[in-house]
């Protein structure tokens, strides 16, 4: 099943027209649901399936599908589904449908599978707060031909098991690109070629993001917001994701270089202890190193993939 799903995988990104990429992608839907009723059918990785993110909750209790069907250069929507784990094997899916279209502030609603706000996600990130776990979803959005956007989207399930997408778990910081303080999820829009970054640091256990700045300074439009080399970010604290203006805020004195601890004193005299942990870390450094296992590294090209 697999080997054939690769193929209208393929065909509904690469196909010529737009009429041939639907095709592909209903027929890559029926055969994606058909394959999904095999028993047990939620341990098998479909690892090869390169044009849909396939990706698993810290916990393994669901994982999510999501993909991106083109109709032209100014016209991105995502498909995707949650399927849930289950004791006796059985298939439990939500379909995920991208109602985008129909909302001029995506921002600001709570929202079902069945109105989804759609991102093909990359990164999930496993939280908890008076006992109950909320997974916030790190998701792209090829948007248009214009902009970009990248989402932090906090996915719970209701008492009848159901997912829910946002709520009020953000708190942000008032300015010209933030039109809420308390949105119900996130939205990064950038310039089409900004490369703006956004990603899980698990050593400072914050989302890490690039601040962004107007190149012909105006702000309020997002296709004109480039990368402006410096940090923000959010912190997760009392079930809510705190926004951090500035993650880095060390600046140097004018003239001044980033320079490590110094081996030498200012009369010149040289400083034995730290000239011999210094030629430890160059043997350290000129040993070879591990190779780094193929999941770990499949995990990394997938983050820097978006």
């Amino acid at each position: 099943m697999e080997d054939s799903m690769k193929i209208y995988g393929r065909k509904m990104i690469m196909e010529k027209t737009a009429s041939q990429r639907f095709i592909a992608d209903s027929v890559f839907i029926r055969m994606l649901v058909r394959s999904l009723k095999t028993p047990y059918s939620f341990n098998y990785p479909f690892d090869s399936l390169q044009t849909v993110s396939n990706i698993y909750a810290p916990d393994s209790t669901f994982r999510i599908f999501s993909w991106q069907f083109t109709r032209d250069d100014d016209y991105y929507r995502q498909r995707g589904a949650i399927q849930m784990k289950t004791a006796d094997g059985s298939l439990k899916l939500f379909p995920l449908l991208d109602m985008s279209d129909f909302t001029k502030a995506p921002q600001d609603s709570i929202r079902t599978g069945q109105n989804w706000i759609g991102a093909i996600y990359y990164g999930i990130v496993m939280k908890t707060f008076n006992n109950k776990k909320y997974y916030t979803l790190l998701g792209f959005d090829d948007n248009n031909m214009r902009s970009t956007k990248k989402w932090i989207e906090v996915l719970t399930f209701n008492e009848n098991g159901k997912p829910v997408f946002g709520g009020p778990y953000f708190t942000v910081l008032k300015d010209s690109l933030n039109a809420s303080t308390t949105p119900a999820r996130y939205c990064m829009e950038y310039k089409k070629q900004g490369n703006a970054r956004m990603n899980y640091d698990k050593d400072m256990d914050m989302i890490v993001y690039d601040h962004l700045v107007s190149e012909s300074n105006e702000p309020s439009k997002a296709y004109t917001l480039i990368p402006d080399g410096d940090y923000q970010g959010f912190k997760w604290d009392n079930g809510k994701w705190i926004q951090i203006d500035k993650i880095f805020n060390y600046k140097l004195n004018d003239g001044q270089a980033p320079v490590p601890a110094p081996l030498k004193d200012a009369t010149g005299k040289s400083n034995e202890s730290k000239l011999m942990q210094q030629s430890e870390k160059n043997r350290e450094s000129q040993r070879p190193s591990r190779p780094q296992s193929p999941s770990n590294k499949q995990r990394k090209q997938d983050e820097e993939s978006y």
